[in-house]
């Protein structure tokens, strides 16, 4: 296997007691738009950021602890992933994302009419909600459901995600 990035350490941040170093592709991925030779966000360890499939921290996203990103997914603006946080598939966090532990990801799919993944992730703030060309907060999400949908299939099926959406927000509001 070879590798997809590598780690330079001259330009690194230090936070948390940990040293985290940024990324640079060695070969291109298509589906991030990343060129060989361009930076992403940071990691503290290959651990934290598979050399297989197109998975990518970019940004000045931050991947670290035993938290790790995979597959297809990216990290990206902004997010922290740590704690023992596991993002993979096609998941994308962003944003203000503040990922310390599975608890505070949730994805559900194939959802909605064009059969993708729907994830919700805790920020700062505010739990967000990422599903297809949306990117919102739970709030902002409904209200698309409810302008998109109404009452049909699809509009049913978000409106049981947000339900349980709801109930995991509100686990870390409590945390």
């Amino acid at each position: 296997m070879s590798k997809k990035y590598e780690l330079l350490t001259d330009d690194t941040v230090t936070d948390f007691g940990e040293t985290l170093f940024r990324i640079k592709a060695l070969r291109d991925i298509p589906e991030f738009d990343v060129s060989k030779g361009e930076l992403g966000g940071y990691i503290a360890c290959e651990d934290n950021l598979s050399h297989q499939g197109n998975a990518w921290v970019s940004g000045d996203a931050w991947v670290f602890d035993d938290a790790a990103v995979s597959d297809d997914a990216k990290v990206s603006g902004n997010a922290q992933v740590f704690g023992d946080a596991k993002v993979f598939g096609n998941a994308r966090v962003s944003g203000n994302a503040w990922i310390p532990s599975q608890r505070h990801i949730l994805t559900i799919g194939p959802i909605g009419s064009e059969d993708g993944a729907l994830i919700l992730f805790h920020t700062k703030d505010v739990p967000y909600v990422t599903r297809g060309c949306f990117s919102g907060t739970l709030d902002e999400f409904e209200k698309a459901v409810n302008d998109t949908h109404g009452d049909n299939k699809h509009g049913q099926e978000y409106r049981a995600v947000i339900a349980l959406a709801r109930l995991r927000a509100r686990e870390w509001e409590a945390a």
